[in-house]
């Protein structure tokens, strides 16, 4: 159970100087923003700049990149955006206890085979002699997390993501900083517990893709990440994957969460200062996401390149 609650939370997800002197921190903060190896956009308007710094989910621990770059940063912003929090009660987390059954197993009597594409289940059926769990009997939300978490290794060889260097460091410099809204976790649980198997076929057969490319998959998409190459970290298996799944692909989560995050921005860019916004790079970089949003409405955007 205690798995089931942490897969939740990884699925969904965190003043100006005189005229003259402040031109220069915002450079120093864009300097070192894009030092840092996480790609970053800037986007202007009068006296407020916004810094977009892209993220992806679980950066491996090979991975070189230079956080410190990005803590100096933060130090030198205005203030710093999160992604958003899951707020569970105890009821909540009650809740879960008393209907693990529901969130962690396929309905009675059913397995994959019920629900899957001959096609697909044969490959499902290869990937379960690689993992511990029973993919066939087990509910699709816990069988998204065993392929995209699990048989890539996403999570096993983490290391420290861009929201934990820059949320440290803002405690530590005492920044401004705040989450850009609250995901209620009665909500979450609810969506969770009623949702049809059916409607996780689409994740399920992406997230399959996403295990077969495996960790050599996972570490290409992070590399990627780290070249600022933000199309094929875009159009990669486990990126696709990850955003078709919950809480991402869901019709109702995928809108409030995105709509959030343009509202954030919106209230950024009417401040004053320099804004250092911590963004999956899903949110940024998809088709009609963040970035495309932004250029539509006239912005100018200095980064790099988020379509081909």
């Amino acid at each position: 159970m205690i798995k089931a609650i942490g897969v939740v939370f990884a699925l969904m997800f965190a003043w100006p100087a005189m005229a003259q002197d402040e031109v220069t921190e915002v450079d120093e903060v864009v300097v070192e923003a894009r030092r840092s190896g996480a790609p970053t956009w800037e986007v202007t308007r009068g006296g407020s700049t916004l810094l977009l710094v892209g993220t992806i989910q679980a950066l491996p621990k090979s991975l070189e990149w230079r956080p410190d770059a990005l803590e100096r940063a933060a130090e030198r912003a205005d203030r710093v955006l999160y992604s958003q929090a899951v707020n569970l009660s105890p009821g909540d987390i009650l809740r879960l206890i008393w209907r693990q059954r529901t969130l962690t197993r396929l309905p009675r009597g059913t397995t994959s085979a019920d629900y899957l594409a001959p096609e697909w289940q044969t490959r499902l059926v290869a990937l379960d002699a690689r993992t511990r769990d029973d993919l066939m009997t087990q509910s699709f939300f816990s069988t998204s997390a065993e392929l995209m978490f699990g048989l890539t290794r996403l999570n096993r060889d983490r290391g420290p993501s861009v929201e934990d260097s820059v949320r440290r460091t803002a405690r530590r410099g005492r920044t401004p900083s705040q989450r850009i809204g609250e995901v209620r976790g009665d909500a979450v649980i609810e969506d969770l517990l009623t949702m049809a198997p059916e409607t996780w076929v689409p994740c399920i057969q992406l997230a399959i893709v996403a295990a077969e490319a495996g960790e050599p998959g996972m570490l290409e998409r992070a590399a990627a990440w780290r070249r600022f190459d933000v199309p094929t970290v875009m159009g990669s298996p486990l990126e696709l994957a990850l955003s078709q799944c919950w809480p991402w692909g869901d019709p109702d989560w995928g809108i409030q969460l995105r709509a959030q995050w343009l509202t954030g921005v919106e209230d950024a860019l009417a401040q004053d200062g320099t804004t250092l916004a911590v963004v999956p790079l899903r949110v940024l970089a998809e088709s009609g996401g963040l970035l495309d949003t932004l250029q539509a409405r006239g912005f100018e955007i200095v980064g790099p390149a988020w379509t081909r």
